[in-house]
């Protein structure tokens, strides 16, 4: 295969840019990276080793002049990557260039995203109906590509007027994998664009908050266009891949979404997770920025921007963020409870409360057990057992089946001088409940321990220690459990394995304890 000479080999004085985005390229900045390599290709414009790497930091940019650029220096050399058809399909539908859309779905059938192509040619053909549903008749046996077929067939008659067989159609998708908002996104927008709401309306039914975000915002709907239809399954498919971890091809497809669709949010939402995951926090920032005020996926996108924000920035930037959308008019739960939360990591536990407060408050109805306990564990660990305790019984009220929320008022009144008796029984219930959780089983027997059946609680406390051998609270209670029935030596031991891992202003106490033994409680 052809190949262009190392840039290597170029005039030393030309040298500067490449050197200067290689070095961005290995601090991770992808932006100044691209305009390095986008300056050094243009003193070497046929450089195929210049254009690979103008191309990978590209994608992560989001640069498309420079992408495209990097993508034709390849396509002439016989070293374009698999995953260049697909940009090249998003030109190709931008220019309306019915040849080059061809070739480039061709190119798409002859690499790993082939199971796509006849979803691509059904959504290229959207200007004759029958041509465009018979594309879909091509799909082979592969399910993921019946999947897609079925959902792009669905979407398509939509688009061409038959209103009620798509949406039925969609129904029956959904009633197999009802998570998809995706689909269900997609057939609303349709749905609202042909003039029936009604029908929007009810494809998005749901308390969750991207279906109340995406009946508030559908507006007029989108058209049915090539870039609309191939979009939707680029993101629906990146949405279907997104795990969290990195990955080159899923950034392809989602820049390649956003190329055909700008306003597809999702695709957006799923780029920045991969952004992040592949090392670019600062680009993936930038995608969440781009998610406007009304998406229905702006709930998710304020949330991951506030951990990215902690996670880079440190937790006062994070705060302020989280405080600031908290704040803002028409804060929903949510914000608030997120801002809560990242109070009560920094140890704000007094701020931490009166944000759950104000969450509840904005929408008492909508208060779930977690809220409530979180309320309760931050009234708690601020020293405020007294206010602390009715909500931690409100949290089991709404969810009498939750060992969590059992297990943290059990042991609170355990702690704080409560009624002994019930405190056991909410702890008999939450092991019940969840018999290999050592933190509840260690509560379990610390509640025997306290109302004198030393000899029941020694063996799950021997059980929660062996279990986890690092944790301080369990590792006390052995010991203390030891030391009442005589075995000194055993007690100080787990002491001092409680004292390896206890935090510091637990010291004194085991150290007292070490030294000189305990007194039954």
């Amino acid at each position: 295969m052809p190949c262009a000479p190392a840039y290597a080999e170029a005039n030393p004085d030309d040298l500067s840019a490449y050197v200067r985005a290689r070095a961005a390229d290995a601090d991770g900045n992808a932006a100044v990276a691209t305009n390095g390599y986008a300056a050094a290709l243009a003193t070497e414009p046929d450089n195929a080793v210049i254009a690979l790497r103008a191309y990978r930091a590209a994608i992560t940019a989001g640069d498309f002049a420079v992408l495209t650029r990097a993508r034709l220096v390849l396509e002439r050399a016989n070293l374009a990557p698999a995953d260049a058809a697909l940009l090249a399909l998003a030109e190709a539908v931008r220019d309306k260039d019915a040849v080059a859309i061809r070739a480039a779905i061709d190119r798409v059938k002859a690499g790993p995203l082939d199971f796509l192509a006849p979803a691509f040619r059904a959504w290229a053909a959207i200007g004759d109906p029958v041509a465009a549903l018979a594309a879909l008749d091509t799909a082979g046996t592969n399910p993921i590509e019946r999947r897609y077929g079925q959902e792009s067939r669905a979407l398509l008659l939509i688009a061409s007027g038959k209103i009620e067989q798509g949406a039925d159609l969609v129904r029956v998708l959904l009633s197999a994998d009802r998570a998809s908002i995706d689909l269900r996104l997609a057939a609303a927008q349709l749905l609202a664009d042909r003039g029936r709401g009604d029908l929007a309306t009810s494809l998005l039914a749901g308390s969750g908050a991207e279906l109340v975000n995406a009946r508030q915002s559908i507006g007029n709907g989108k058209l049915a266009t090539t870039a609309f239809g191939i979009s939707y399954v680029l993101g629906r498919l990146a949405s279907d891949l997104d795990d969290g971890q990195s990955g080159r091809l899923l950034i392809v497809m989602v820049r390649t979404a956003l190329r055909l669709d700008p306003g597809n949010d999702r695709a957006r939402l799923v780029l920045a997770y991969t952004l992040a995951a592949d090392g670019s926090p600062a680009q993936a920032l930038r995608a969440l920025e781009e998610i406007a005020l009304a998406s229905p996926f702006r709930p998710f996108a304020d949330e991951r921007r506030v951990a990215l924000l902690a996670r880079g920035e440190g937790v006062a930037v994070a705060l302020a963020e989280a405080a600031r959308i908290a704040a803002a008019p028409g804060a929903k739960p949510a914000d608030i409870k997120r801002y809560g939360d990242l109070l009560a990591e920094a140890e704000q536990f007094d701020a931490a409360a009166a944000a759950y407060r104000r969450a509840i408050d904005v929408d008492p109805a909508a208060a779930d057990w977690v809220v409530y306990l979180q309320l309760g564990s931050a009234l708690d660990r601020a020293g405020r057992w007294a206010k602390a305790r009715p909500m931690l019984e409100k949290s089991v009220a709404l969810a009498p089946d939750q060992p969590v929320a059992l297990n943290y008022l059990g042991y609170g009144l355990l702690e704080n001088r409560g009624d002994r008796a019930m405190a056991r029984k909410l702890l008999e219930r939450a092991s019940s409940l969840r018999p290999k959780d050592l933190s509840i089983l260690d509560s379990l027997a610390w509640a025997y321990f306290l109302q004198g059946d030393v000899a029941r609680a020694l063996p799950l406390l021997e059980m929660a220690a062996n279990g986890e051998p690092a944790n301080s609270t369990i590792n006390e209670h052995l010991g203390d459990a030891y030391w009442q029935l005589g075995r000194r030596y055993e007690a100080r031991y787990a002491w001092r394995a409680a004292a390896l891992v206890a935090e510091a202003n637990d010291a004194p106490r085991l150290a007292a304890k070490i030294a000189n033994g305990t007194a039954v409680r």
